[in-house]
C-alpha cells in the first residue's frame, strides 16, 4: 500500500516538473515571437464597374432577302458551236440467251412459274478497250436465286479479257423473278446470257 502511494508521488513530481520544463520553453520562444517584427503584405484590389448597358440592336439579325418568285430563265444553249460531225459512243444493250430445258416430258413454261428477267443493266464500257476502239462479247452462266437475284457469274467465253470485268458487274445487278416451284421460289443454275461491247457512230 505504501509503495503504491510513493510511485504515485514520483510520477507526479515527474508530471509537474516536464510541464514546468515546457511552460519555460514556451515563454521563451514567446517572447521573441512577440517582440520580433513582422513583414506586412498589402492587398491591392482594383474594382472593375460592370457594363450594366447591352446593345440590342446588334443581337437583333438581319433578315435574310426574300426568294424571287420565279426562278430565273435558263440561258439558252448556243447551238452554234455544236460539231454535227462529232463521234458519239453508244454502248449496245445485252442480248439474252436463257436455256429454259429442265428436263422432264413437258418442262415448264413461264405461266406455270418459270423465272422471268425483270432488270438488265448495261455494263460500263472499260475505258482502256474505248481508248483501243475494241469491240467484242462476253457469254457468262450464273444462278437466279430464288430471291431473284444473280449469284456465281462465270466467265464462259471472253473476245478480250479487258471486258470480264464489266461484264460481270453488269450481271450481278440483273433482277429476275423467280421460278416457283409448287409455290416455293427455287435457284436456277445454269442461266447464260451474252453481254455485248460495240462502239455506234
Amino acid at each position: 500500500m505504501i509503495g503504491r502511494y510513493a510511485f504515485s508521488i514520483v510520477i507526479g513530481v515527474a508530471v509537474t516538473l516536464s510541464l514546468l520544463f515546457v511552460m519555460h520553453l514556451l515563454i521563451v520562444y514567446g517572447e521573441d515571437a512577440v517582440s520580433k517584427e513582422r513583414v506586412r503584405h498589402n492587398l491591392e484590389f482594383v474594382r472593375v464597374k460592370r457594363n450594366e448597358t447591352t446593345n440590342v440592336e446588334d443581337l437583333i439579325p438581319e433578315k435574310p432577302p426574300k426568294p424571287p418568285e420565279t426562278p430565273p430563265e435558263a440561258p439558252p444553249q448556243d447551238m452554234d458551236n455544236v460539231d454535227p460531225n462529232a463521234p458519239t459512243i453508244n454502248v449496245a444493250a445485252p442480248t439474252m440467251t436463257v436455256d429454259s430445258n429442265i428436263g422432264g416430258l413437258t418442262g415448264m413454261n413461264v405461266a406455270e412459274g418459270d423465272y422471268l428477267p425483270i432488270v438488265r443493266v448495261a455494263p460500263v464500257y472499260p475505258a482502256r478497250a474505248l481508248s483501243r476502239g475494241l469491240e467484242g462479247h462476253v457469254d457468262l452462266s450464273f444462278t437466279v436465286t430464288s430471291a431473284g437475284t444473280v449469284r456465281d457469274p462465270i466467265v464462259l467465253f471472253s473476245s478480250s479479257s479487258l471486258f470480264d470485268r464489266a461484264a460481270t458487274q453488269a450481271v450481278l445487278k440483273f433482277k429476275y423473278k423467280p421460278r416457283v416451284v409448287d409455290g416455293v421460289p427455287v435457284d436456277v443454275p445454269g442461266v447464260k446470257t451474252r453481254i455485248s461491247f460495240k462502239i455506234e457512230d
